[in-house]
């Protein structure tokens, strides 16, 4: 969600001492002010997400050439760019910016002229300038984000920059049209459509690769930043389907799920991980040039993933208690209640006792046994097709049958939900 905006203290109540730190009773929030001689208020926001205003001393900055109106009335500068636009326009929307030029000016009036603009921190221009494009635009041309033509960065900057600023209504049209536009290009949902297309399944780390890397990830943390549960549950499908086609997209997945705790892209990135790749730290007997999140081909066997020491022991810790799990699964198969008419027409111990030797025996079949012991549930997997194929079994009622299948299929499910639990560091699972 937004944070909440730190209230503003007026220029003239500034301190006259320079580099004070003067703290708002209300949010405990430090607001850093430079004494009057300076040149603009500059507005960035502090890790635990309030906005701070900081002032500092222009750098020559260039005039933007869309966006540097004649009869603007606030001048704000983005990096080195200079913006001259519209206060009606920006105290729209119940916009950060509204509360803001309610306030007394100081005598420099910050944001009327270059010289003295206001600051905008931690936004690039470009992404300022897209945002300013939805504010300005007109009816016609924003038809454009619900056609083939979109541009996906576009529409992120500007859901990002108006969550930021508390522009609620463009925030929401742009999230909307984000996702409208995945919609749109993943219809059916991942068979074959041009979104898997537009994200490269490559082996090596090529720019495309890369490239479609950032865009993934600004999406999970644009999802993330504006709580937009149906985005992020549609980038994390994206992720899990993607991960099959590229070792690379498996440590991002990984990587994006230990950033925003992402419990269940958690679990499946990083079995994904421990099945298909051998994983190492850095420096551990590897070359210097290797960095986190490296892929190393290798002659033969599976690609060798670069990880930190931290993701190495969760996958390690995984193996370990997966493999226990599938010990203690083997010795005792999955329980499940006896149908009523099995009491009274068949001889229960029998039944069971048949449930056990099925068990038993396709536990330790070839099919099984081929399969790692840490996984669980390609193993079970194996199982329920042997099951399918069991045909009829002498001394098993035949609602027992379906209950046991039924006791297959749950203890699935109960890894499949579990499975981050098992990647973790310490203690026991």
């Amino acid at each position: 969600m937004n944070s909440p905006v730190t209230p503003f203290i007026p220029v003239h109540e500034y301190s006259p001492e320079p580099d004070i730190m003067i703290e708002d009773q209300h949010t405990q929030s430090p607001l850093r002010k430079r004494a009057r001689h300076t040149s603009s208020i500059d507005i960035t926001a502090s890790e635990s997400g309030q906005l701070i205003m900081v002032s500092e001393e222009s750098e020559g900055p260039v005039r933007d050439d869309a966006y540097y109106m004649a009869d603007g009335s606030c001048v704000l500068r983005v990096q080195n760019t200079i913006f001259k636009v519209h206060r009606s326009i920006l105290s729209k929307d119940q916009s950060f910016f509204g509360p803001m030029f309610t306030l007394p000016q100081g005598e420099f009036e910050e944001g009327m002229s270059d010289d003295h603009p206001i600051v905008l921190q931690g936004d690039t221009a470009e992404e300022f300038k897209h945002f300013l494009w939805a504010l300005y635009a007109l009816p016609s041309e924003l038809t454009i984000v619900r056609s083939p033509k979109a541009d996906l960065s576009r529409l992120i900057d500007i859901a990002k920059v108006s969550s930021k600023y508390s522009f609620k209504s463009t925030e929401t049209w742009a999230l909307d049209a984000i996702q409208e536009y995945l919609e749109r290009n993943m219809s059916p949902l991942f068979n074959d459509n041009p979104l898997i297309r537009m994200f490269p399944t490559l082996s090596t780390r090529s720019s495309a690769l890369l490239e479609s890397e950032g865009q993934i990830a600004r999406l999970i943390r644009l999802a993330q930043m504006c709580s937009h549960s149906r985005l992020m549950d549609t980038m994390i499908q994206l992720l899990q389907k993607l991960m099959s086609g590229s070792l690379h997209y498996s440590y991002l997945a990984m990587t994006l799920a230990d950033e925003f705790n992402l419990r269940d892209l958690r679990g499946a990135a990083y079995l994904e991980v421990m099945q298909t790749s051998v994983f190492v730290c850095p420096g551990a007997g590897n070359s210097d040039t290797y960095v986190e999140g490296d892929v190393q081909e290798t002659s033969e066997g599976p690609q060798r993933l670069v990880v930190s020491p931290m993701q190495q022991l969760r996958l390690l810790s995984g193996y370990h208690r997966l493999s226990r799990a599938w010990d203690r699964l083997r010795a005792v198969p999955p329980q499940f209640e006896h149908a009523p008419s099995c009491g009274a027409t068949w001889h229960q111990h029998g039944c069971t006792q048949s449930w056990t030797d099925f068990w038993k025996e396709k536990t330790r079949s070839e099919g099984v046994l081929n399969l790692d012991c840490a996984n669980v549930l390609g193993r079970l997997g194996i199982i329920v097709k042997e099951f399918d194929k069991w045909g009829s079994a002498t001394y098993m009622h035949h609602d027992c049958k379906s209950a046991a299948r039924r006791s297959i299929h749950e203890k699935v499910k109960q890894i499949q939900q579990a499975l981050p639990d098992y990647f973790t560091e310490g203690g026991e699972y």
